[in-house]
């Protein structure tokens, strides 16, 4: 496992938990390179059902190391090798195959909230709290990064966040759409692992067409509903074909919890 991303897993429902506590699980250089790695293993695990994402100790993820922002080898774009890695870590996240569930204590800033936005759902509780920091450092925030901030905050929150580099606290991010729950002290780790149980005893199926089709309405673009008609319509056939639909049917009809054979 890379230095610093430490991976358990439970049953069906596994944790990728950013392990540099002291550091506020600030992400180096090297663990940005090693994600699409480590969630390339764990996509290819057809016993994973649910990914959990969180930080070691009281944080989440600071962000990126600073001292790593102007290390790369080009004097003209110092931050180019950072910014591929940062980008394809995002992808990697953002594209596994399976729900992915962020759960966020204290700091989630900069390249933390980049990753909490990458995961299909976000959960808190009293001690998160948030911010988009590049102002702060002069740094561009990516048109990917933006546009996943957007999605869920809208145009104005977006602003408010990438001009100012203000934290919010956890109410905040819950009331702008930035999580999606919003937990009792000592509850957040209980409640995400039931949680993640439910979503690991769903259709895996249903699940994996309703990431693609929702990401190709997000995506925009000339067509996205004949673009999510056509994703959607293929995800039905297999449905079928894979007799997912029939044993959800009889499993409601016959009182029982169903066997889904889709494993993706």
């Amino acid at each position: 496992m890379a230095e610093h991303l430490r991976v358990g897993r439970d049953g069906a429902v596994a944790v990728l938990t950013i392990d540099r506590a002291d550091k506020r699980n600030a992400l180096t250089a090297g663990m940005w390179a090693a994600l699409p790695g480590v969630l390339a293993e764990l996509a290819a695990d057809p016993d994973v059902r649910v990914l959990v994402v969180t930080g070691a100790g009281p944080s989440f993820c600071a962000g990126a190391d600073i001292s790593d922002l102007l290390g790369g080898p080009d004097a003209e774009d110092p931050m180019a090798e950072l910014r591929r890695d940062n980008l394809a870590a995002q992808a990697a996240l953002r594209d596994f195959p399976r729900p992915t569930i962020a759960m966020i204590r204290g700091h989630c800033i900069g390249g933390g909230v980049e990753l909490a936005t990458c995961c299909d759902l976000r959960f808190t509780d009293p001690t998160g709290v948030f911010g988009v920091t590049p102002a702060k450092v002069g740094i561009v925030y990516t048109p990917t990064s933006t546009r996943q901030l957007m999605d869920l905050v809208g145009p104005a929150t977006t602003r408010y966040l990438l001009y100012s580099g203000e934290l919010v606290d956890a109410e905040t991010a819950l009331r702008t759409g930035l999580v999606d729950r919003l937990l009792a002290a000592g509850d957040l780790a209980g409640e995400v692992r039931r949680f993640a149980e439910v979503l690991a005893s769903r259709s895996a199926l249903t699940q994996r067409a309703a990431k693609e089709v929702t990401a190709a309405l997000a995506l925009g673009g000339d067509d996205p509903e004949g673009v999510a008609e056509e994703v959607a319509g293929r995800w039905y056939r297999e449905t079928i074909a894979s007799g997912e639909l029939a044993e959800g049917v009889a499993a409601f009809t016959g009182r029982r919890d169903p066997r889904f054979p889709w494993t993706g």
